[in-house]
């Protein structure tokens, strides 16, 4: 089972620094004399010893070192959601422009870019995981930007359409495989508050881009939405590509061990994380294992779709109306510091009495409970009073419930089971059911539409209950 938790857990553990010194034509020492079967293989490079020194390692960076990588990778992740929301109150301009008139068209126009999500991570995964975090990010960076500066210039509808889908695909490499960084710096305690962090960017993105799209349309045209996306990525991919450092173990480790073979005259030596799987076998099982994981793993099934259905349900909700985007946005603001700070407090407390932690203890019950509940009671709050024409605060309510509870519960599912396939059913719900959103709503009106809503995220709502109380039986049984 992959979760962040049991990252540091997965990897062969680090030995002490053998290469220190080291004389490959030297005889073998003492303890290899007496038990050659139990002793260190003296060519495996890991961490120096004591870790805490070693520097190079990035759970011994500096504690505002790791917080301003955390801050910058949410600055990324702020401008892929911020570049699709802030574009949608300029669809009327762009139908008016390339004369379309298909409201399946207009919607899926939008809906689109959320679609290219679903197609990154089962690629951009793997190949951080064989060519290290950097690379991948300053890559899509640049490649985002680009296909940013294209959409300014589309032609026609059909660009549009095509190089929308395209900027998604390379906007998502820091939203799919941003968890890792943290995983790979913080300690398993503070990775509450650091992903609540990281997570502000794609919540705040929807908030303010259709109100500063709203603008900026009237102003200068649609056109011009996409040249402020591209000034601000192209801004913050120089401040990444100067600021951030690889962080994925093996990677370091295998950094290490090469220059360590190069100083000694050693060719044995390598990094005690090295996959024996070549290049091209390691990418197809990275390919492979999401898909496995959720096919094999009913923990990992269950909560993939529990979060997919969350996501399909707030962007429908965002194919409404445009305060939508505004008060659910109010919600998961307060949802993000909720989790952030109850989350990592209860894990500590755990830890002071397990002396260890599980995936399980980050299923906080005083979290996922009234999350899962929120979700259902703010639909039903929010599609009645609108449905009723009651005053307007009511429904503002409702949809802030919502958003409270659905970044509540997506914190704790990610910290708990963070996998590629979770990003990708998630986008393709996100992409796939507001295209039938406004239909829905037109033939059963908005009270029973978000009441069927409701009753699908209560049916939903006993899924992280569950695996709370039964995961870890469920996971060791599986094993």
């Amino acid at each position: 089972m992959n979760t962040s938790d049991t990252l540091d857990k997965d990897r062969p553990p680090s030995g002490p620094d053998t290469t220190e010194g080291l004389d490959p034509t030297g005889p073998v020492n003492d303890l290899e004399k007496q038990n050659p079967e139990t002793a260190p293989n003296p060519n495996l490079v890991g961490w120096d010893e004591p870790e805490s020194e070693d520097t190079s390692n990035p759970k011994d960076w500096s504690t505002s070192q790791k917080w301003i990588h955390v801050g910058i990778l949410s600055s990324v992740t702020f401008l892929t959601p911020l570049a699709s929301s802030m574009f949608a109150p300029g669809v009327p301009q762009v139908m008016n422009d390339f004369r379309a008139t298909s409201n399946l068209l207009s919607t899926s126009v939008v809906s689109v870019f959320v679609l290219g999500f679903a197609f990154g991570p089962p690629v951009l995964a793997p190949l951080s995981e064989m060519y290290g975090r950097i690379p991948i990010y300053n890559t899509c960076n640049q490649t985002f930007l680009v296909f940013t500066i294209l959409s300014a210039e589309a032609k026609n509808m059909g660009m549009l359409v095509a190089v929308k889908f395209l900027t998604g695909v390379f906007g998502v490499a820091v939203i799919a495989c941003g968890s890792g960084p943290i995983a790979d710096m913080m300690s398993p305690e503070q990775r509450g508050g650091a992903m609540a962090v990281w997570a502000v960017g794609p919540i705040l993105g929807p908030v303010i881009g259709p109100v500063a799209g709203g603008f900026l349309v009237i102003a200068k045209g649609w056109r011009w939405v996409f040249w402020v996306i591209s000034i601000l990525s192209g801004i913050i991919a120089i401040i990444a590509a100067l600021f951030l450092r690889e962080t994925y173990a093996p990677v370091l480790l295998e950094r290490k061990a090469k220059k360590l073979r190069k100083e000694t005259g050693n060719p044995d030596l390598q990094s005690n994380l090295t996959s024996e799987l070549t290049g091209k076998q390691l990418f197809a099982h990275s390919i492979i294992r999401p898909t496995k994981m959720v096919v094999r793993s009913p923990i990992i099934s269950l909560m993939c779709v529990y979060t997919a259905v969350t996501y399909g349900l707030l962007y429908i909700l965002f194919t409404t109306f445009t305060f939508v985007f505004e008060d659910a946005g109010v919600g998961t603001i307060i949802g993000l510091l909720f989790v952030g700070i109850f989350s990592d407090r209860a894990l500590k407390k755990v830890i002071a009495i397990e002396k260890a932690t599980r995936p399980e203890n980050r299923l906080v019950l005083h979290i996922i409970v009234p999350a899962a509940l929120s979700i259902p009671v703010g639909l039903f709050t929010y599609g009645w009073s609108t449905d009723k024409h009651v005053h307007w605060i009511v429904p503002e309510i409702g949809t802030a419930v919502v958003g409270f509870g659905m970044i509540s519960l997506v914190m704790c599912i990610r910290t708990f089971c963070a996998t590629a396939a979770n990003a990708v059913l998630r986008s393709l719900l996100g992409a796939l059911l507001p295209l039938c959103g406004l239909n829905m709503y037109d033939v059963i009106g908005l009270g029973c539409g978000n009441s069927l809503l409701a009753f699908v995220a209560l049916a939903l709502a006993p899924v992280p209950w569950f695996f709370r109380f039964y995961g870890e039986r469920i996971r060791t049984n599986l094993k």
